[in-house]
């Protein structure tokens, strides 16, 4: 006798949307909600299909991938973009995550790591400066 294991919905939105580089807080505001409700349906097992329907939207993927999201599609998705093997998988897989570039991705973190390196040396040398200042008098 084999078990059936129903998907756990909240665990996929958290998934998809730690995916998409969006805090927990950024979809609650999206979702006009509280951090702490967005926390409560990301514990969720499952949700009504309005409800799943407003974070599909907020998430930019279909509420059928929040659903049918599984690590193993993910890494087969991974594997056939990297190897340009679009015929192998399913629609489902290739639709759901046509927007998503991981490089696009680690693309953005260094620049905005980047932009905020710049920052702190800026400020360390107005720092400086005005120590600087301050000794000659």
């Amino acid at each position: 006798m084999e078990t059936i294991q129903k998907k756990h919905l909240g665990r996929n939105i958290s998934r998809i949307r730690e995916m998409k580089g969006m805090k927990q807080e950024t979809l609650a505001e999206l979702l006009g909600i509280s951090q702490q409700k967005m926390s409560v349906i990301e514990n969720t097992a499952d949700l009504d299909d309005v409800k799943l329907n407003e974070v599909a939207k907020a998430l930019e993927v279909p509420s059928q991938a929040i659903k049918e999201y599984s690590d193993e599609r993910m890494i087969n998705y991974v594997n056939n973009f990297y190897d340009n093997s679009s015929s192998q998988g399913n629609s489902f897989n290739q639709g759901m995550y046509a927007t998503f570039n991981p490089l696009d991705k680690l693309v953005e973190a260094y620049d905005e790591n980047k932009k905020l390196y710049e920052r702190l040396l800026a400020a360390e040398k107005e720092k400086l400066a005005y120590l600087e200042q301050l000794i000659k008098k």
